[in-house]
């Protein structure tokens, strides 16, 4: 007669479910390649539209001279790299909110599973395909004039830092979705991270703003991602005397810090206590 299965440890656990979810969200992308292609195509036509449409009118810091496409191309990419790391935001609070609004996230806390594990995994799948919309990004951004002026250490530290970002922002997709825990409202929610985007550094200098708007957009942590990029791949970057834009790395990192200190627990939370709750 066998011997009665030993429980599993907490870590194994965790690791176990972790990697259980991971490989859920992971299929779900393989049967859906559009949310991918979809990931990309948004910072692609911001290359085209500010690149080409818009660049010719913008002077650069730091560029060969005012007007130089390819100097604002240089300027743009790190802005367009920030921006696929903040979008992680919107399809992670869609998909979250889904899984409240069709009763997913009630049968996965009936079960005897690693409530950080499950989300967790989600937020690892959604680092890995972010992983790939960056290395396509980066090849589309070579293809137009988009340098790596630095080393290959900085740029190494500067795509690590876009990565942390993202990881950072499914953290906080993840609490808003399961939050707000319906789909079309989780929808209409994400409509309001594309001016988050827009009040930073990512497409024109904060210098010509007015005073007020120009200090939101400095102390905005997607800035700070953006000066720390530019910074590390050598990219030209305008001057700012905020203390995010004068110590940009360490700004990151401590965005990213705070932010996940805070979201973090509390969505393990809400999913392990609320769930479909509030609905």
């Amino acid at each position: 007669m066998s011997a009665p299965a030993r429980p599993m440890s907490a870590p194994a656990r965790l690791l176990a479910d972790t990697w259980s979810s991971t490989l859920r969200v992971l299929l779900a992308y393989r049967r859906s390649p559009g949310l991918v292609a979809a990931s990309l195509a948004v910072p692609v036509l911001m290359v085209v539209l500010f690149g080409y449409v818009f660049g010719s009118a913008i002077a650069v810091p730091g560029a060969s001279g005012s007007g130089d496409t390819g100097g604002y191309r240089e300027f743009l990419m790190p802005g367009l790299f920030a921006m696929v790391a903040v979008n992680g935001i919107m399809p992670t609070m869609v998909g979250a909110a889904r899984d409240v609004g069709r009763g997913i996230t009630d049968r996965l806390r009936s079960m005897a599973v690693s409530r950080t594990g499950l989300l967790l995994g989600q937020t690892l799948a959604d680092l890995l395909v972010s992983l790939v919309v960056l290395a396509l990004l980066s090849a589309v951004g070579l293809a137009v004039g988009w340098r790596i002026r630095g080393g290959a250490g900085d740029a190494a530290a500067a795509f690590g830092l876009l990565l942390l970002f993202r990881f950072t922002m499914t953290w906080v997709g993840l609490l808003l979705g399961l939050a707000v825990g319906k789909e079309e409202a989780a929808g209409q929610l994400a409509v309001a991270v594309f001016p988050l985007a827009m009040v930073t550094n990512a497409f024109v200098p904060t210098g010509g703003m007015p005073g007020w708007l120009a200090a939101l957009a400095d102390w905005n942590p997607m800035s700070a991602v953006v000066q720390a990029g530019r910074e590390l791949f050598g990219n030209p970057s305008a001057p700012a005397a905020a203390w995010p834009m004068q110590h940009a790395t360490s700004a990151t990192l401590l965005w990213c810090a705070l932010l996940l200190l805070l979201c973090g627990p509390l969505a393990v939370r809400k999913f392990a206590t609320h769930g479909a709750r509030g609905r």
